[in-house]
């Protein structure tokens, strides 16, 4: 048997343990979670002959070594920030390595012993970032056999709730980290290239600046700047283009209501809050307004965001019951960031019964024989449940995949790597399909960068 230590047995490994034990008879495997909780790890492989989950805490040298040693094969799906010592015991032990998360400075030091060793160390083979590269790869790739030149990339990728689960006035819930949502786009501007231009938008114009897009069956969505586009200039290889721009989707109306948020101040994250854990949601929110003797809560908030009180704003306020009397933040020393992280959660996250949705759109532009083309590319994913959300399977399957391929020497390229080459994205891209994860390429009238914008 040929063993493989899964770290982490968060909700995004679900689908990833279940192809592994699925796979593990045909393929000889044995897998091996490990996790802080170890009836979480437990739990996975429900009495599997071929898995079993165990008690492991990164933190624990001894543990962990003693675990990575056993292994042929490491998958880690830790937070990225944990990755290191993991990843330094896979040198040491020879073993392979693989994770979702992007490559930080630490891991691409590791390259030139992996490559001297052998080792696959492949990173950035989940969701975005990974299938998010596979895709695009795959075109660009594509059209420069061709003999084309490339002219504009632009991607976006959004973790959505599935329309008959959107029940809410922002049309959104919780698919992901929270906290990585109320964090978006902080940590400076964003940065892209658009008709040979460079563009930046500070945080508190970010949500302002959307693009439209339109998904066919799906209706519309709008999309706001990540922080850094300029990176995947030289990661896909694109040196010349003309316009350079990655973005986050969300449902239309979004953006607009989640700059009230920024405009107060509620998502800052570098101070806390006195008291904060006695706080009422409503005290909480009163802390950014001026202070009046007379004017309520309410109409000072809408003074200072400008909205009446039929304003569709001032109803998804409403809708969080962001001014509660009842409710208290219930955290101590909280900043207001994790204080708005905790009422939305009320909110925002996904029932039972609830499915998730992924949706992810590439327009490629480019230069053939003369003359302009486009193709606009998009995938749809739907979650089974709240166990095998969509999150899970576009974060886990290829993880999964490329997994087993390292182990079947399949992919045998060394070093410290994202699934950029042939190699990787060909064959599990075509594996995902059989999963309902695929995407539908259509030709499009090239027009550059045309898009329709809101300004604020």
């Amino acid at each position: 048997m040929r063993n493989i230590l899964i770290i982490g047995a968060g909700r995004s490994a679900t689908s990833l343990i279940k192809y592994l034990l699925d796979k593990s008879e045909t393929e000889e495997l044995f897998i091996t979670i490990g996790d802080l909780n170890v009836q979480n790890a437990q739990k996975f492989t429900s009495d599997h002959p071929n898995g079993r989950g165990i008690l492991l805490d990164v933190f624990n040298d001894k543990q962990r070594k003693e675990a990575v040693e056993n292994s042929d094969l490491v998958i880690s799906m830790l937070p990225a920030r944990y990755h290191i010592e993991v990843a330094r015991d896979c040198i040491e032990f020879g073993k392979h390595l693989v994770t979702a998360s992007y490559i930080s400075d630490e891991m691409q030091l590791l390259d030139p012993m992996a490559k001297a060793k052998g080792l696959v160390f492949m990173n950035e083979i989940g969701l975005d970032p990974g299938i998010d590269h596979m895709s695009a790869m795959q075109i660009i790739d594509r059209i420069k056999e061709q003999g084309g030149k490339m002219l504009l990339f632009e991607s976006f990728t959004g973790g959505l709730v599935a329309p008959e689960s959107d029940t809410n006035l922002w049309n959104y819930k919780f698919t992901w980290n929270p906290r990585n949502v109320v964090l978006a786009g902080q940590g400076g501007a964003a940065e892209f290239i658009q008709e040979g231009k460079y563009k930046y938008i500070p945080y508190n114009r970010l949500f302002r600046r959307t693009e439209f897009i339109e998904v066919e069956d799906y209706g519309k969505f709008e999309v706001y700047a990540n922080r850094n586009s300029l990176k995947y200039q030289s990661v896909y290889g694109l040196k010349d283009v003309l316009t350079l721009y990655r973005g986050t989707i969300r449902r239309v109306g979004y953006s607009k209501a989640w700059n009230m948020f920024v405009q107060l101040g509620l998502t800052d994250d570098t101070y806390t809050l006195p008291d904060s854990e006695t706080l009422t949601y409503r005290e909480f929110v009163n802390c950014f307004l001026p202070y009046s003797p007379t004017d309520s809560i309410e109409l000072k908030l809408r003074h200072n965001l400008k909205i009446d009180q039929d304003d569709l704003m001032w109803e998804k306020i409403l809708d969080l019951d962001i001014l509660s009397n009842k409710k208290t933040i219930g955290i101590k020393d909280a900043t207001p960031a994790q204080a708005l992280q905790k009422i939305l959660e009320d909110s925002w996250t996904l029932s039972p019964e609830d499915k998730d949705m992924i949706v992810m759109y590439h327009k490629f532009g480019y230069e053939l024989d003369g003359k302009k083309h486009q193709i606009d590319s998009k995938m749809v994913a739907i979650g089974d449940d709240q166990t095998y959300t969509a999150m899970a399977k576009t974060v886990g399957l290829p993880v999964a995949m490329a997994a087993l391929k390292i182990l079947n020497e399949e992919i045998t390229t060394p070093g410290v790597q994202l699934p950029i080459n042939k190699e990787v994205y060909e064959p599990i891209l075509k594996e995902l399909e059989n999963f309902d994860i695929n995407f539908k390429e259509t030709e499009v009238e090239y027009l550059g960068y045309n898009p329709l914008t809101v300004v604020g």
